[in-house]
């Protein structure tokens, strides 16, 4: 029987927002200049005839979900603003009552389907990948958990017991997780603070050297500059994956500039998280490219927290890529190949001891990731796809609210900061920081928080 807290979606509205970078940022081997943001409005009525709306936000990273050697830049971004359309069209016709989990979990297969139609009329000569799907889809699901929050006078995590939802996590998962429900895997506040990890992307400056021309813009633009701007303790490294002189180069750089700055703070506790995004040819890679780092930088390799998916996303083609011996050095998380629960189960087969959860795969997704890496004991973190403004609110609440979350990841500031606008006004401390965290206290209103 459904849940009087269950919702039925009564209307969906759909708008974009282009915004440019302040500065290019590269990684997988493709620059970006630019995002553009999917917004999605959804008004649902609970069993009660209440009605409330829920509002989702995210960037069509097509760069990152939909890399092509032969689908453009361009065409891709088409596909998803066009599959955008179809599955906010589609959702308003959905009539069922349930909660957003199960909602979800209903129109992901008709999404897929819009996906392989969206592809052949497009005549993109390639599908639409699964992952770009789940992106395209998630402002809506954003939306929908916001709107049940806000239908039932909660926030959204604390909809997530048996009080709440139709099935246990057995029902989503497998009988590992029989009569467990979210609950169990989320904390009924956020954490009050977290520290954030501020992006070095490949084209960044690192000093006053690498500088042809300031923006002056008011902003950081050297690492030294940010690192006391905004007091950071954590670095992500963005790396090539197939240039080992420089990804060594880059890393020792980067720790040397660091060391500086922060034996100049007196600060001497701080950390790197390293993303190759996938482009590494084999684990081999990875493997020679850590023993340099522990000979060349010891400092540097004591620092490293985590190592982002390092070789290619499709797991089941390159089964050789195992992850077991790096993952002995330090925590090897899946990324770009998290697409379901199969895909962890397969991961973590292969060797790959953490999981990167983000947003812009559906929060549905998100939570029921980590719910099953945090039961088979898996390290976790949460990414996001430079994501300004509400979608960033949205996935620092997310991280404060996953136990084994202990920092969040948000690049806008840097690249995109025009996209925060007015939502940096409405929540000053999450977009405002002087001693490397962010502010996430406030994240516990009624739907997703904020």
């Amino acid at each position: 029987m459904p849940e009087p807290s269950d919702i039925r979606i009564q209307n969906v509205e759909l708008d974009f927002e282009a915004h440019p970078y302040r500065t290019p940022l590269k990684f997988g081997g493709v620059v970006t200049t630019h995002c553009k943001l999917m917004n999605v409005t959804v008004d649902v009525e609970n069993g009660a005839g209440v009605r409330a709306s829920g509002f989702g936000s995210m960037p069509l990273g097509n760069a990152w979900s939909f890399p092509s050697q032969s689908v453009g830049f361009d065409d891709s971004m088409q596909a998803m603003v066009l599959l955008g359309k179809r599955m906010v069209a589609f959702t308003r016709t959905y009539r069922d009552r349930g909660h957003p989990i199960d909602i979800m979990a209903d129109l992901e297969s008709q999404f897929l389907n819009l996906a392989v139609e969206t592809g052949a009329d497009l005549n993109l000569g390639e599908p639409i990948p699964r992952l770009c799907t789940l992106v395209t889809a998630s402002p809506i699901d954003a939306a929908l958990h916001d709107a049940y929050g806000k239908v039932n006078g909660i926030n959204a995590y604390d909809g997530l017991s048996a009080e709440w939802m139709n099935h246990d996590l057995a029902w989503y998962l497998n009988d590992d997780f029989k009569g467990e429900h979210l609950d169990r895997y989320t904390l009924r506040e956020p954490k009050p603070r977290m520290p954030l990890y501020h992006l070095v992307g490949a084209l960044d400056p690192l000093t006053d050297a690498d500088v042809d021309q300031r923006l002056d813009d008011g902003l950081p633009e050297t690492l030294p500059e940010w690192i006391r701007a905004d007091g950071l303790t954590h670095l992500k490294v963005k790396l090539n994956g197939d240039d080992l002189a420089w990804d060594v180069d880059r890393v020792c750089g980067i720790h040397a500039v660091t060391a500086q700055t922060q034996a100049e703070r007196g600060v001497s506790d701080w950390a790197y998280s390293l993303d190759f995004n996938e482009q590494c040819r084999n684990v081999a890679y990875l493997m020679d490219f850590l023993a340099q780092i522990r000979e060349k930088s010891g400092g540097a390799f004591q620092r490293v927290a985590y190592i982002e998916q390092p070789t290619a996303r499709d797991l089941r083609a390159n089964p050789e890529n195992t992850m077991h011996e790096a993952a002995g050095i330090r925590p090897v998380v899946i990324d770009e190949s998290l697409e379901d629960f199969e895909s962890l189960l397969l991961a973590r087969k292969l060797g790959y001891s953490g999981v990167a959860l983000k947003t812009c795969k559906g929060q549905s997704q998100a939570l029921l990731m980590g719910a099953a890496a945090e039961k088979y004991g898996m390290f976790l973190c949460v990414q996001d796809l430079t994501c300004p403004g509400a979608s960033f609110l949205h996935s620092a609440g997310l991280a404060a609210r996953v136990p084994a979350v202990t920092a969040i990841e948000g690049n806008a500031r840097q690249y995109c900061p025009g996209a925060n606008g007015e939502w940096a006004d409405r929540y000053p401390p999450a977009f405002n920081m002087t001693d490397g965290t962010v502010d996430t206290s406030g994240l516990n209103g009624i739907g997703l928080g904020h």
